[in-house]
């Protein structure tokens, strides 16, 4: 029996960060799009209704089907949840006078409220919405207000139901933890033992009984990701797993090499395949983004298989898949934007006829490493950086040749190797240098160049969603500016890049 909290999208920017919450409290939860809720069974132990971009006034606003769950179960509601609620019975919902945005503090508390129970009077907390509730139901009862808001939250009488027109899983409600601590811990019951040990006994009893004596294929990219789904595997199916490591041309300065040398060091059955110059001939005159990602997608594919075909009576494709990946796919309402395409989500080719196992489907990237860590993995695979599967092919802004790639290849193993030497590189998220389709004019002795500008980039994040730059001393981006130019040739300037997400993404293409 795995306990689990419900969680109801209605499109938030903060959904998955309540998600994230609720997971620090050693509680497994779920994200589930508003209009595709699941079999509520006993597993389920209360139920989290999301903010959203929408208005309950609006014609088109997400209406969940509550029928098995109100009144049933525990039931919070932020924000647009608990907005709905109130309309939902009767109260009144309508546009704020001042539109409540940013910080604000809480005022009265009903001191019976065991959702508020230990959130201090005066605590901050953090409004987004365009709405207020001006007038709650009979049967709902105020449990806390701000100086703006009357009705910052409520109980329903007779029902384990609540709401809250604030945000607890923002950093700016400082008391946030508490509050949903309050809801998970002792309004559901949730007895917190879903811990990294708990996740990998079930995980591997789980995969053992899926897989029985099958083979299972599984391409390692180097990553925190795959290694860790190729461990889990290994404790379950041991020499069953069967791991392809394949060079695409478009890794690290000496990445082949090392990883390969480290995965055979944890014991996994390792092929590594040299398909570099099958990736750059189908890379030749492409520039287009998305067009390159395809590319570099489909020669994977076409690699990939002719190494699986190698090994005989192969069932299934391992991949590294994890939480955000398949939040993403899944649209709320209506079609979502493609920012850019997952490489992990969205099934295979027909000719490839291979059940797919993904072991890591439910975890966030910061919970893969908990995960990592319990398993005892080196230091190397466990820290790296997040690093994209087309490699730096998406960080050759515009075509991608050799030359183009040993330019970045030099860069990028400056630029890391200071951030290592210096004792920064575990304190950013993802570092990464692009080469431009830009020449600029510059002197090297006396003579005037014309040649390549390089952009590094350094972000910090919890789980990549979203991210800021970061903050590194100019003594050190002077030095390795002043390295890349001296030891690169064809590069003859280096910038900065200073940019959030959003609204830029980290990667730049």
């Amino acid at each position: 029996m795995q306990e689990t909290i419900l969680i109801l999208d209605f499109g938030s920017q903060y959904t998955q960060l309540i998600a994230r919450r609720v997971r620090e409290l050693n509680v497994y939860c779920e994200i589930h799009p508003f209009n595709k809720i699941p079999t509520i069974n006993n597993d389920i132990k209360g139920v989290i209704l999301s903010g959203s971009p929408f208005s309950v006034r609006d014609e088109d606003a997400p209406i969940p089907d509550l029928e098995n769950i109100r009144g049933k179960m525990p039931l919070l509601g932020v924000c647009y949840g608990a907005q709905y609620l109130a309309q939902f019975d009767g109260g009144e919902v309508l546009p704020s006078e001042i539109r409540e945005y940013g910080r604000a503090n809480l005022g009265y508390i009903h001191p019976d409220c065991v959702l508020m129970k230990g959130v201090s009077e005066n605590s901050q907390v953090w409004m987004s919405h365009g709405d207020t509730i001006l007038k709650l139901p009979s049967n709902f009862e105020k449990t806390t207000s701000t100086s703006d808001v009357e009705v910052a939250g409520y109980k329903i009488k007779e029902e384990e139901t609540y709401g809250i027109q604030f945000h607890p899983e923002v950093y700016h409600t400082t008391e946030g933890a508490k509050l949903l601590s309050n809801f998970v811990v002792d309004i559901c019951g949730c007895s917190q033992s879903w811990t990294p040990d708990s996740f990998i006994e079930t995980t591997v009893s789980s995969l053992k009984k899926q897989l029985g004596n099958d083979k299972v294929v599984l391409g390692l990219s180097g990553g925190v990701d795959s290694s860790v789904a190729a461990i889990l595997l290994h404790k379950a199916i041991g020499k069953n797993l069967h791991c392809i490591f394949v060079d695409n041309g478009l890794l690290r300065k000496n990445e082949f090499d090392d990883v390969l040398h480290s995965y055979q060091d944890l014991g996994l059955n390792v092929t590594g395949v040299d398909a570099a110059d099958h990736f750059l001939n189908a890379l030749e005159s492409v520039e287009e983004p998305e067009a390159k990602r395809k590319a570099i997608g489909n020669t994977f594919i076409e690699v990939f298989d002719r190494e699986a075909h190698r090994i005989e009576d192969v069932k299934w494709l391992a991949q590294g898949t994890i939480y955000p990946d398949v939040i993403e796919s899944v649209s709320v309402k209506g079609p979502s934007a493609t920012i850019k395409s997952h490489h992990n989500v969205g099934g295979l080719p027909d000719f490839m006829k291979l059940k797919v196992v993904e072991p890591l489907n439910t975890l966030f990237k910061d919970e893969v490493r908990r995960i990592g860590r319990a398993l005892g993995m080196p230091p190397l695979i466990l820290n790296r950086h997040p690093f994209p599967g087309p490699g730096l092919g998406i960080r050759i802004i515009g075509a991608v040749s050799r030359e183009r790639v040993r330019i970045l290849q030099e860069v990028d193993h400056i630029f890391i190797s200071g951030l290592k030497k210096y004792n920064l590189y575990d304190e950013v998220w993802q570092a990464l240098a692009v080469l431009l389709p830009v020449q600029s004019v510059g002197v090297m002795g006396d003579e005037r160049t014309y040649e390549n500008v390089v952009a590094l980039r350094a972000v910090g994040s919890t789980d990549g969603m979203t991210a800021d730059w970061s903050q590194l001393p100019y003594s050190f981006l002077a030095k390795v500016s002043n390295e890349i130019i001296n030891r690169v040739k064809g590069v003859n300037r280096v910038v900065y890049d200073i940019s959030s997400k959003p609204p830029a993404t980290i990667e730049w293409e």
